[in-house]
């Protein structure tokens, strides 16, 4: 069994930063790609950005290019997301979550392991 723990949410101005992390702990942690995912209240869970075990191969939703960067300390079992110059629109529960896939999947429904979400808040 995998556990995931995300913190690091928070409140923020419009164009401040905030830097997720994800600790992953159980029988095992890899090869996984990672994933973040963010649900907005009455809004589906989409994707944010992924990872590849190597950390050389990255993959970003279109909204989140040039602003959020994910990056991955196996060492350490976890999994970061930094947060730069931040929307309003970004408001949202982000999650984490990992599973052994062949790429940097954007789908939700191929990531069998998920975290509880931490909250980020964006005002304007």
């Amino acid at each position: 069994q995998v556990q995931l723990v995300e913190s690091g949410g928070g409140l923020v101005q419009a164009g401040g930063s905030l830097r997720l992390s994800c600790v992953v702990s159980g029988r095992t942690f890899g090869p996984y790609t990672m994933g973040w995912f963010r649900q907005a209240p009455g809004k589906e869970r989409d994707f944010v950005a992924a990872i590849r075990w190597s950390g050389r191969t990255t993959d970003y939703a279109d909204s989140v290019k040039g602003r959020f960067t994910i990056s991955r300390d196996n060492a350490k079992k976890t999994l970061y997301l930094q947060m730069n110059s931040l929307k309003p629109e970004d408001t949202a529960l982000y999650y984490c979550a990992a599973d052994d896939l062949p790429s940097t999947v954007t789908s939700r429904s191929a990531y069998h392991y998920w975290g509880q979400g931490t909250q980020v808040t964006v005002s304007s």
